[in-house]
């Protein structure tokens, strides 16, 4: 294949953790070829971009590029991708990287692939990519001059290539229209602690806490393990908790180590965000719970009484 191009986001000062996988899917497109990563205002980082596969890094400036406007963003990865004469445009399967790459695709009047989690290079791209909340995948062609898409959040292995990229500016071309929508400001969640998207070890309650409160014994546990707080959609829905709490297809896709889900049923929306997950824990009073089935290990009993009975045994091991 010749030259793909691959949107990469960055967060905290360094590319985050979705756009690297996307970069490795993007390399196993390119075959050889060239792999280009397009970084857009903040430059942090893409100086390390070479080490995951990139061969040549852009640095999108412009005067109004100062927060997330995804029409901008389209513009930008569009022109480039003319420009470079690329035959696939790679991003993150990530909330900002879909809506940039679906501007894209609506630009260049081509189909857009979302959440694959695999590519097989080729004239005609083959993708497989989860459907119907990672209830199943599906395996299609694109059949476009110039495949776009981006990568399910976990599901593709970021390449390690030690290799090194140069790094060049490039100047945007905007107008006001590209401007329209665009992120004016940012409002802090209620809460500090361990980012739930970048978490070692998450412990979600759901309907089965029955309350609010109910949430008590789980905050504690996650607490003695340096664990971040999740939860379910039906929590959520139920104002228990707040909606940046919530894992799942429509919430954040983590990738764990250990998962502890505690009295959520598992339906197949919330699976599809855990899937990324080492292991998962679930604990229930109902043993046929559809979480069961995905579970490596299981606790049949009320997270009222089994929770606080973990967290006391941590205790007493650490003396």
């Amino acid at each position: 294949m010749s030259a793909v191009l691959c949107l990469v986001t960055v967060a905290d000062g360094a590319a985050d953790e979705v756009s690297l996988q996307a970069l490795g899917a993007a390399s196993a497109l390119a075959s050889g070829g060239a792999v280009h990563a397009l970084v857009i205002g903040d430059a942090a980082g893409a100086g390390d971009l070479g080490a995951w596969g990139a061969t040549q890094v852009h640095v999108a400036t412009h005067a109004s590029l100062t927060s997330f406007a995804p029409d901008a963003w389209a513009r930008i990865l569009a022109d480039l991708a003319d420009t470079l004469d690329v035959a696939a445009v790679v991003g993150p399967g990530s909330d900002a990287g879909n809506t940039v790459l679906a501007r894209v695709a609506a630009r260049l009047d081509v189909p857009f692939a979302a959440n694959c989690t695999a590519v097989v290079p080729g004239d005609t791209v083959v993708v497989t990519r989860a459907r119907w909340g990672g209830s199943l995948f599906e395996e299609a062609a694109i059949n476009a001059q110039r495949a776009i898409l981006t990568t399910q959040p976990h599901a593709v292995a970021k390449a390690s290539t030690g290799g090194s990229a140069a790094v060049a500016s490039y100047a945007a071309t905007l107008d006001d229209a590209d401007l329209a929508v665009r992120v004016v400001g940012h409002v802090a969640a209620a809460k500090g602690g361990v980012s739930l998207a970048e978490a070692k070890i998450v412990v979600s309650g759901g309907r089965g806490a029955g309350s609010t409160e109910g949430f008590a014994p789980i905050e504690e546990l996650a607490g003695l393990l340096g664990a971040a707080v999740g939860c379910s959609r039906a929590v959520t829905i139920s104002g228990w908790r707040p909606h940046t709490d919530q894992v799942g297809q429509t919430g954040t896709k983590i990738a764990p180590d250990l998962y502890i889900a505690c009295g959520i049923s598992g339906a197949t929306q919330h699976m599809a965000g855990v899937k990324g997950a080492k292991t998962i824990l679930a604990i229930n009073k109902d043993h046929e719970a559809p979480i069961m089935t995905g579970a490596d290990y299981a606790v049949i009993g009320d997270l009222a009484v089994v929770v606080p009975a973990i967290s006391a045994e941590i205790r007493r091991r650490r003396g």
